[in-house]
Parts: structure tokens; sequence; C-alpha cells
């Protein structure tokens, strides 16, 4: 039987939160696009006359799904080429999701989900939906088939793991901003001393091409290293041009609410530079350059006021 206008109504009222929670619980926005897209799958099969809470039903099939698909993809991430990190999300993508308090910005942010990698997917679900969207206990037990007290262990041991691995970041938005710019004209500049002095002393470097665009397996650890790094990618090459296709402009934007550096190359975004400020200096920049991460990106990127270009890197 048809799903009825009005359920189908219904579940696309709720997709964009369906949407934010599968993409912290995944870290991809490919495979929280599928995970949703199955959940309504499910919805399409089941008795929704019958359901009494839909946006719980629909929560609890969402993160079941997304608990399988943590235990696949953390066998297909140790055959992955090079080092993996998520898929970052520029400025104004509803796939964010809310950002009103401060657990649920830190829950998108670059360097929390790249930590959540740590967490196991229990862990990892009770962060997102207790952190991030508020859920009662009560209600994340039911959904993970634990007791109250489970679902509270798993959470302190998630945050205990995320702050452990993670720098503080106090600092003003548009502080953070001119740090970047400053960052970005010391890395196009012919030296490294600027640079070192706004990267802390344990900041590192670490990049994700997926074995498609050239990136350092292991992480660059150290200001004097990660400065060094960063004024060789900077440094222009005709190498560099052929290998993106092109003379890339540089743009200091927002990628998962944080300061980052994005570069374009005629429209295509060819690289999204998260940086970790904090009131210490950075410390920290990963980089995506993964064409297959990039896509959403670029769509965004496209429908998007961005200005002239801060610098040409190459």
């Amino acid at each position: 039987m048809p799903l009825a206008a009005h359920h189908v109504d219904r579940f696309e009222d709720f997709r964009p939160r369906l949407e934010a929670i599968a993409y912290r619980m995944l870290g991809s926005a490919a495979e929280a696009e599928d995970a949703v897209q199955e959940t309504f799958l499910r919805w399409q099969a089941a008795d929704a006359d019958r359901v009494e809470v839909p946006e719980a039903w629909l929560t609890k099939v969402l993160t079941n799904l997304c608990l399988n698909e943590l235990a696949s993809a953390r066998a297909r991430r140790e055959t992955y080429v090079g080092q993996w990190l998520p898929e970052p999300l520029l400025a104004g993508d509803p796939m964010l999701g809310p950002a009103d308090t401060t657990e649920q910005r830190e829950s998108v942010s670059y360097a929390v989900l790249t930590l959540m990698e740590r967490l196991s997917p229990y862990e990892r679900a009770v962060y997102v939906l207790r952190e991030a969207f508020g859920c009662p206990h009560r209600e994340i037990a039911d959904i993970l088939g634990v007791t109250e007290a489970a679902s509270q262990q798993l959470l302190s041991r998630a945050k205990k793991h995320v702050a452990d691995g993670r720098a503080r970041t106090e600092v003003d938005r548009e502080a953070a901003r001119r740090i970047v710019e400053e960052f970005l004209t010391a890395a196009d500049g012919g030296r490294i001393e600027p640079l070192v002095r706004l990267l802390t002393e344990d900041a590192v470097a670490v990049g994700d091409g997926g074995g498609k665009v050239p990136a350092r397996a292991k992480a660059f650890k150290g200001a004097v290293a990660v400065a060094k790094f960063l004024r060789g990618l900077f440094r222009p090459a005709e190498a560099k041009r052929a290998l993106v296709g092109g003379s890339p402009d540089v743009y200091v934007w927002t990628a998962n609410g944080d300061p980052a550096a994005v570069v374009v190359v005629d429209g295509r975004v060819v690289g999204v530079m998260c940086l970790e400020v904090t009131a210490g200096g950075i410390a920290a920049v990963r980089s995506q350059v993964n064409p297959d991460k990039l896509e959403r990106a670029t769509a965004r990127w496209a429908a998007a006021e961005h200005g002239e270009p801060l610098l040409k890197a190459l």
C-alpha cells in the first residue's frame, strides 16, 4: 500500500534532523544520505498509522542503520589508503544541523568528528543523540536496547575520550578568522618563522587524499615540522597546478562551524583545510583533498556568495 501523503510529509519535515544525526554518526554526507533514504524505505514499509511517536521511531531506525554502517565502515577504513578524515561541510549546509548550544556546535566541528573515530559505535551514538540533540537517556536506552545507567556510562566514556584528545577552542570567531588570514599569508610567504609563531608547539597537520590525491599517510607533528610542510605545500610549482587542474584560488571560509581555507579551481573545490584554532594558536591543520569527499562542498560553493580569494596558492 502506498504511503499516505501526510506520512510522507511527516517524514520530509523530519528529514533535516535525521540527516544531521546521520552525518554526525558517520562523518560522511553521502553515507548519511543513504542511511536516511533507507530509513524512508523502512517507514514506507511500516504501518505508519500504528506508530505512536513517528520521530522517535524514525530516530531509532536511523540510529541502528548507522550502527550497522559504522561496523562495516571500520573494516573498510582498515584498508583505506592513507589517513581517513571526515567529509567537510561548508557554511550554510543544512546537514550541519542545530547550532544553538556549545554542545551542538562542538559535536559537528571537524576536530570532534575526527576524534569520534576513536569511539565505539555505541559511544558515538550516545554522544551524538545526547550532546547534539538533547535526547533523554531513557529514549537513548530504548534506541540502543540498553539500560539508562548504561547509556549514562557510555556518554561519560565518550566525553572523556573526546576531551582527552581535543585542544580547547575558546576563541572569538572574528579573531579566529584573522588568524586564518595571517596563517594563509604566512604560508604563502618565503619564511617559516611567521608560520611557527601562529602554531602551538605540539601542532599537527594531516591530510586525506583517499589514494586519489597525494597526501602524507602520517601526521606532521610539532610547529617547525608543520610549518615546513605548509610552506612547501604553498610553494608555486607547475606540477601542483597540473595535479589540481589549474591555478587555485584560496578563500577564508567556514567548514563545520570552524575557520577553514577553501581551495577552488574553476568553481570546483579541490581542498578544504580545517583549522583548529585555540587561544594558544593553531593546534591542528586537517586537509581534505579526496575528490570523492568534496562533491557536496563543490555544490554548496556554487550556491554561495564568496567574494574575492585571499590568495592564489600555486
